[in-house]
């Protein structure tokens, strides 16, 4: 016996129209509260709910989102020697229905609760697989073309989000869900301290644009000599060929290598913000093309993102995730973590029930 009264009933005023539109929760769903699940009275009460028909019901999820997961993940792989076109777009066609199914559950509880479910970051994450998964199945079927470089892109980023999908639905297993539970508590009560650290590598690297900027017009398929040293053909490297055994060089010695986009990194903002990124993660190479004695001004702002960013900020980032992990690593974390599954599973089985009903009823 547990007291929470009202919190195995559903509403009696039953609508399959308005359950189509908005679905109606009882307490159950609307209360995941910390509190509750901090006593044997909420792990008893989930628990049972996950026993009689929570489990059941995530099973036939899981596997309707595994047979999207094969098919489209089929046509995407599979070499086209191995498997003839007609197959690929049955297997493009059963993604995009199945993909929708989901979709519809998605925006079921999209409608149930707005702010509760941009809230959970997990839905945010499902609705960009699937959406993704539906735009590449019906893009490829409109293409049909396996060397289009923007359907390559989208089909690989489709498998990635599909892939770590199936590996979300770990979560509602303890052995598994307390590593999900600590990823997503953590992360939102970190939240505001990487947008400041965010800000701050934005500041660098816009004060790295304006620094190592060309200052002139510059070709990178014409040579450019002029004095300026951000010119990438200033910046690329340059070779001095040797004609004979006395070392003796010829009058036109230097040759350049042809530069690129990535020769300075620095004359788009947008490169600019992504060498910041990877001087963060250890990477420094983007601004070993100057020296650093004839150019006082990039040595003190290195001095001062390692001595502020990666030193101190990453430091003190490592410091609260450590903190948060070890308030967070607990069964409380998990069980608020399987009430929301638990609340999921039952939106999506409300809605297949509702569409096996009316595809009866037609």
């Amino acid at each position: 016996m547990i007291p929470y009264i009202n919190f195995v009933n559903y509403s009696k005023d039953y609508s399959w129209f308005l359950e189509l539109i908005r679905p109606q929760p009882s307490p159950f769903t609307e209360t995941i509260n910390r509190n509750i699940y901090k006593t044997w009275n909420g792990e008893a009460l989930i628990n049972f709910k996950w026993n009689a028909y929570g489990k059941y019901y995530y099973a036939m999820i899981w596997i309707l989102f595994m047979t999207l997961l094969g098919c489209f993940t089929a046509a995407a792989t599979i070499p086209q020697k191995y498997i003839n076109e007609e197959v690929i777009q049955q297997l493009f066609v059963a993604s995009i229905i199945l993909g929708f199914i989901h979709l519809i559950f998605e925006i079921r509880q999209f409608f149930n609760n707005i702010i509760k479910w941009f809230y959970n970051f997990w839905n945010i994450f499902d609705i960009i697989a699937y959406v993704l998964s539906i735009y590449t199945s019906i893009y490829w079927l409109k293409a049909n073309d396996k060397n289009n470089d923007y359907l390559i892109t989208l089909l690989s980023f489709s498998c990635l989000f599909l892939d770590i999908k199936f590996l979300l639905f770990f979560r509602a297993f303890e052995y598994f869900g307390v590593y999900f539970a600590i990823i997503i508590n953590v992360g939102k009560k970190i939240f505001s301290f990487l947008i400041v650290l965010f800000i701050i590598i934005i500041s660098f690297a816009h004060a790295f644009y304006i620094l190592l900027s060309p200052r002139s017009e510059f070709s990178l398929e014409q040579p450019t000599n002029d004095d300026d040293p951000n010119n990438p053909w200033s910046l690329a490297p340059s070779y001095n060929q040797i004609i004979d055994n006395d070392r003796n060089i010829n009058s036109n010695p230097s040759m350049i290598q042809t530069p690129d986009k990535n020769t300075n990194m620095f004359i788009d903002i947008r490169t600019s913000l992504f060498a910041m990124y990877l001087f963060l993660a250890g990477d420094s190479s983007a601004l070993s093309n100057w020296a650093y004695i004839d150019n006082p001004s990039i040595a003190i702002l290195i001095v001062l993102f390692s001595l502020l960013v990666v030193i101190y900020l990453m430091n003190l980032l490592i410091g609260l995730l450590n903190m948060e992990i070890g308030e967070d690593n607990n069964r409380v974390s998990y069980l608020i973590q399987k009430a929301e599954v638990n609340n999921i599973n039952i939106n999506h089985f409300i809605s297949i029930n509702i569409l096996i009903y009316l595809n009866f009823y037609i």
